[in-house]
């Protein structure tokens, strides 16, 4: 039997289902960021998406090409985030029953997301693999059809009416970045973008923690990868598909790897120079362009930010983190002698410095804390490096026994 394809045909009436259903998201050019990359960066923004993400393409069409009866018997997908979410309002859209198996640590909002959307969920499994076998199980006891996150030939269709809307939009760009965890999203995009410009370059970007379509890519073999802990949890996949690597294999120019610094440094400046949230999945690409690892350099470059469904307390981590590498959040410890008056005159040399407080934090029982001192941690807003270096001065000259916690 055949292995199924993908064509630009498929992709292309694909495009004419969702028309009207999915947005046509934006392709934005950031002048901060291609002067950064040295290149000229577009951002085709799927963080825009309905759900957060371009994974309602797939899906929604997915099931748009079910029978009657098959959407009678309702439709069931394993995801612990983005999948699940777009499954869940493809189904309600086409008034169709989801069930979505979340594992038993997903985010408690995408749980609650995903049942906003319509869905009931099951929690189940402590890890991925056995939250898959318990999705299929409920697939094969109710007649349900499973919808895979990204090895179908329908799901890639649908996930290519993004490379669609890129050219259609800028048919001049030269190098299009993808994010990549199982794959479907990157051949989607590649089979469209290299049958209407076969010289258009495809590079994809995956976590150096799960680099499974990397490693594939590289070797010529599909095998399941070690992985390690990442934020990049939308794209943490360990053996991407049979035909999404197959795809990739035939359509793709190359795949590099980013680290979680790479993705948090590419977040704080998307949320601080183009005010866009972007989760450390969708940064990826962005990431992989302003680190280096994407030679675009002089060419017309689109990055697929594919969503912006990130925790509030990683992002709170990353724009904290962001703004201690820039010198503009300042943590510092202060041992004072126990005594009235002592943490004004600590406070008075951090306002003649004009730097702000936002938080305070006073120690006076701690096992290393000697008796008669106290311990006092500062957090700090201060304006750049410059800026720094006069406080920690002053700290100094006021002879504070003070260290920077880094």
């Amino acid at each position: 039997m055949a292995e199924p394809e993908v064509t630009l045909k498929d992709v292309e009436t694909a495009a004419g289902v969702l028309k009207g259903v999915s947005h046509v998201t934006p392709i934005e050019k950031s002048k901060t960021l291609s002067e950064m990359a040295a290149t000229d960066l577009y951002l085709k923004l799927e963080n825009t998406q309905r759900t957060g993400s371009f994974k309602l393409r797939g899906a929604y069409y997915k099931i748009w090409t079910l029978s009657d009866s098959e959407r009678k018997r309702g439709v069931v997908a394993a995801s612990a985030g983005n999948h699940a979410q777009g499954v869940a309002q493809a189904a309600t859209l086409l008034d169709t029953s989801s069930t979505i198996v979340m594992p038993e640590s997903a985010s408690p909002a995408k749980v609650d997301a995903t049942k906003g959307y319509g869905a009931r969920v099951v929690l189940y499994g402590k890890v991925f693999d056995e939250t898959l076998e318990m999705a299929k199980s409920i697939s094969q006891k109710e007649g349900a059809t499973f919808v895979h996150p990204f090895d179908d030939p329908t799901v890639i269709a649908g996930q290519g009416t993004v490379g669609l809307e890129m050219l259609d939009a800028q048919p001049d760009l030269t190098v299009l970045v993808v994010p990549v965890g199982g794959g479907g999203l990157i051949s989607g995009v590649a089979t469209a973008a290299k049958t209407i410009n076969p010289k258009i370059r495809i590079i994809g970007v995956q976590s150096q923690a799960y680099p499974g379509m990397y490693s594939a890519f590289h070797t010529g073999k599909l095998f399941p990868i070690k992985a390690q802990d990442t934020i990049a949890d939308g794209i943490a996949v360990k053996q991407p598909g049979k035909l999404t690597y197959k795809l990739t294999r035939r359509l793709v120019d190359d795949i590099v790897l980013v680290s979680d610094v790479d993705i948090a440094e590419a977040i704080f400046l998307m949320l601080e120079r183009m005010k866009l949230v972007a989760e450390p999945a969708g940064a990826a690409s962005v990431a992989a362009c302003l680190s280096g690892h994407v030679k675009a350099h002089g060419e017309k470059c689109a990055a697929v930010v594919s969503g912006g469904n990130v925790d509030m307390p990683v992002l709170d981590q990353i724009v904290a983190k962001g703004l201690e590498r820039e010198h503009r959040l300042l943590r510092v410890r202060v041992a004072l002698p126990d005594r009235p008056g002592a943490l004004k005159d600590l406070l008075d040399v951090v306002a003649q410095s004009r730097s702000n407080v936002i938080t305070v934090d006073t120690d006076r029982l701690g096992a290393d804390v000697p008796i008669g001192m106290a311990v006092v941690t500062l957090v700090l807003e201060t304006q750049n490096v410059e800026h720094t270096r006069t406080l920690v001065a002053a700290l100094g000259k006021a002879r504070l026994k003070y260290k920077i916690i880094r």
